[in-house]
């Protein structure tokens, strides 16, 4: 009996040793605040009226609220299977985020990734975050903020050229992509390099609805470098008048083009960052051709308190008339190493038909100056 126990004891131990190379995670955040625009519009159309101002319980004043799932398994040699699965949701109502598909949401909208790394690097399947938004997240003082921040500029950029909001499917580069193969290679002196190919399953067209960017990337002694190149076929979002109207039909035709430089240089407490982009249909520039800059400032007060601000200037490169110009500036402040409090102020100057938000998800009328302010928190777990 005895050597019964000795046995089981020895077989449990060994289940447990075996069982410890592996590990899941459940994690997430919570970002709610209040929010006043001084102007606001029913959608991202370029034709709609100015409806007033807004007081609203605002999701995403940092970034999204998110829950999510990740895991891997060592399988030894140096390597792991890795996965991730990750959705958006609004704290205010529940709801899941938008997917690619027009009108839809999807419980994990964000990342649904499988994958392997080792001494070679990573490879992930699946839809993804893509390599150009972390590139600019890295290379902006603000971190592409869901609030006056490269990233809100660079939507901005996607609603000039006609993007309805109705899902994550910009014409101008991606936040997402769906069935995504990304790669991504270890540092090399602080050098490092992501490769994307989506392909696009398009019957007849071996080009129709693929993408592929590619990113590289240089961080030492407190300096960042990333430059960026995107180039989709067929991305065209749905029109506004969605579902009325049909989707252009895939004939892999080129008309998604994103290049991005971004520098961003941190001394000691002080931080500065600027960038260059240029955003076009390539089948048709004449109609999509878009320039836009940035610059920030920042400064680390204590560990637990900074104030950051950017400026970003967007233009329509083929109508003088349409630009704009947005300011922002925040300040942080750590309550605990989970919970985050912040308050926001912004001001985006629209001309002529220029409709660039300074709230992620939060249209404004075009040619229509407009004052933006928040205070929230974000707790992550």
């Amino acid at each position: 009996m005895k050597l019964k126990w000795i046995a089981a004891a020895a077989l449990a131990a060994t289940g447990s040793a075996a069982y410890a190379q592996s590990s899941v995670t459940l994690y997430g955040a919570i970002d709610s605040g209040l929010l006043y625009q001084s102007t606001s519009a029913a959608s991202f159309s370029p034709r709609a009226p100015n409806t007033g101002k807004v007081y609203a319980f605002k999701d995403g004043g940092i970034y999204a609220s998110i829950w999510g799932l990740k895991g891997a398994e060592d399988i030894g040699g140096g390597y792991k299977i890795n996965f991730k699965l990750q959705g958006s949701f609004s704290s205010g109502s529940g709801k899941l985020g938008l997917a690619d598909a027009p009108g839809a949401t999807a419980v994990f909208n964000q990342q649904t990734t499988v994958g392997v790394s080792g001494p070679f690097g990573t490879i992930d399947a699946g839809r993804q975050i893509v390599p150009m938004i972390y590139a600019m997240y890295d290379t902006d003082v603000r971190g592409a903020q869901y609030f006056g921040s490269i990233l809100t500029a660079w939507i901005g950029m996607n609603q000039a050229a006609g993007w309805p909001g109705t899902s994550t499917n910009g014409p101008i580069g991606a936040l997402y992509d769906d069935n995504a193969l990304v790669y991504q290679s270890p540092k090399f002196y602080g050098a490092s390099l992501a490769l994307e190919y989506a392909p696009g399953g398009v019957a007849g067209q071996f080009q129709g609805g693929t993408r592929e960017s590619a990113v590289l990337k240089y961080s030492n002694y407190g300096l960042n470098l990333a430059a960026a190149y995107y180039n989709g076929h067929d991305s065209n979002p749905f029109p506004a008048t969605y579902p009325a109207a049909p989707a252009t039909p895939a004939t892999g035709q080129s008309n998604n083009r994103f290049y991005y430089l971004g520098a961003l240089y941190t001394f000691h407490d002080f931080s500065v960052s600027t960038s260059y982009s240029i955003g076009k249909n390539p089948a048709n520039s004449g109609h999509v051709d878009f320039e836009l800059v940035s610059a920030g400032l920042g400064y680390k007060f204590t560990p637990t308190f900074k104030v950051t601000s950017g400026f970003y200037y967007l233009k329509d490169r083929n109508n003088s008339a349409s630009h704009s110009n947005e300011f922002a500036v925040g300040a942080e402040y750590s309550l605990s190493r989970s919970t985050l409090a912040y308050a926001q102020v912004g001001y985006v100057d629209n001309k002529g038909t220029m409709n660039q938000t300074i709230v992620y998800g939060q249209p404004v009328a075009p040619g229509v100056s407009t004052t933006a302010a928040m205070i929230g928190i974000r707790h992550s777990f």
